[in-house]
């Protein structure tokens, strides 16, 4: 059998060894105490609640196919059904169904919502009269979006929903690789809200699935249900340090807590963030590591919260909201959990819980504030949004450092770049949420393909 070592324990590296199972004997390096990078299950006030990515993408099928062949298909369960919901303009504001990440096809469907003014929504309804040319070349979101919805709807509908996927902003993402079917029907050259209708017409039979799924007791589960299953050995606090091709196999060089270690094998997976990637492989491929390094990353923070039903003065509906940057709040989004997921409710009956986001790229400053200013800061727009709910039992803050890529103009050409000089390297595959997709079932798939290259190299 070939020898694999998987350098990274996240949900990449881990799908890339179940690809492996049974075909290469697999040896997975986790610098970490656990397994599963951005899925983890930690507690608060006794409940289970997640600390990173709270859902797994449903309308593609890696993530929810792999938890299901691992033993999770029982355990996967839908949210409760609830208008995506903006607090802007002073009010929470639900988004009119129909929209594709937040760019509206029907604007009259946006009159009186209080998301757009009058001219807003005017602007929006002008599109299809515009003339469009192709888009031959990338740009930012915002480049585009507002040449042809006008800035506002892009400052309130598209930009939230931007934040809460990328921690990114819209003036800075790539068109191309962070709203991809925009950009597809932008390179026709045709009016957008037409196109719009007329694929999601055809896009959305009546059985269509929901949008995410949630794991019961967390999808820290996941990962946790794949490294069992994988049939690979496993080394957590391990942290590889270089790589050295000797000719015909390569030589990972790691630190443990019990000292160095050496290892060997016919190819080596990459499922690592950018910047770690571009540092084993500076000696190797100095093409490959500028592309790398060239990639900026946001940093975020997650702040959970736990009220008492009985207590509570207030306790909101719906699943949570997003929050527009133009609008000066520090909160990013707030997912509530006790109504989102229905097995948290069932579990904990008592206790409400609340999950907000806070971190955007450039905003480092906000981010190097102690936990404890982030819980006051969380708590006071929560009461602001939602009304007065009170204290909370227990707060949990959770930081990701460098923990969301930015896909700016151009990302797509990058990776391409990337990826053809990784490849004159002999068994050497890359995956993680730095190339195609920042979500759980992309980072599955580039997990399997980079399975595939190194047992066809």
């Amino acid at each position: 059998m070939r020898s694999v070592i998987v350098i990274g324990g996240g949900i990449s590296g881990l799908a890339a060894a179940w690809q492996l199972r049974g075909r290469a004997d697999v040896t997975v390096l986790e610098s970490h105490s656990k397994v599963g990078g951005k899925l983890r299950t930690g507690t608060i006030a006794g409940i289970a609640v997640d600390e990173g990515a709270e859902s797994l993408m449903a309308l593609r099928p890696e993530a929810v196919e792999l938890a299901a062949a691992v033993g999770l298909g029982d355990a996967l369960c839908d949210p409760a059904q609830a208008p995506t919901t903006i607090w802007t303009n002073g009010a929470l504001r639900p988004l009119p169904a129909g929209h594709v990440m937040g760019v509206p096809t029907d604007p009259q469907a946006l009159t009186g919502t209080g998301l757009l003014s009058p001219e807003g929504v005017a602007r929006v309804a002008a599109e299809e009269t515009l003339p469009a040319t192709p888009l031959t070349e990338d740009c930012s979101v915002t480049d585009y979006l507002s040449s042809r919805f006008g800035r506002e709807a892009v400052d309130r509908l598209v930009e939230p929903l931007l934040g809460g996927v990328y921690a990114g902003r819209a003036d800075r993402l790539s068109l191309r690789a962070a709203m991809p079917r925009i950009a597809a029907l932008a390179e026709q050259g045709a009016p957008l809200l037409p196109a719009l209708r007329r694929m999601k017409a055809a896009g959305a039979p009546r059985s269509a699935p929901v949008a995410v799924q949630g794991v019961v007791r967390g999808t820290g589960r996941f990962p946790q249900a794949v490294a069992r299953s994988c049939g690979a050995r496993i080394l957590t606090g391990t942290t590889a340090r270089a790589l050295q091709w000797t000719g015909n196999r390569w030589r990972v060089q790691a630190m443990t807590a019990d000292g160095a270690l050496t290892m060997e094998a016919d190819a080596v997976i990459l499922a690592l963030p950018a910047f770690a990637a571009a540092e084993l492989l500076r000696p190797h491929s100095p093409l490959a590591e500028a592309d790398l390094s060239a990639i900026p990353h946001a940093s975020t923070a997650v702040i959970t919260m736990a009220f008492s039903r009985a207590q509570a003065h207030f306790l909101p509906e719906g699943n949570g909201f997003l929050v527009p940057p133009v609008d000066g709040h520090t909160l990013k989004a707030a997912s509530f959990l006790s109504n989102k997921w229905s097995w948290l409710d069932t579990s904990s009956p008592e206790t409400f819980v609340v999950r907000a986001s806070i971190g955007r790229i450039g905003e480092d400053e906000l981010l190097a504030r102690p936990d404890r200013h982030l819980v006051r800061a969380a708590i006071a727009e929560l009461h602001h949004a939602v009304g007065p709910m009170g204290e909370p039992l227990a707060t949990r803050v959770t930081r990701w450092d460098r923990g969301l890529p930015q896909y700016g103009v151009g990302h797509r050409d990058r990776v391409t770049r990337i990826r053809e000089a990784a490849s004159k390297l002999p068994g050497l595959a890359l995956c993680g949420a730095a190339y195609e997709g920042v979500g759980v079932a992309a980072c599955v798939a580039t997990g399997r393909t980079a399975a595939h290259q190194v047992l066809s190299a």
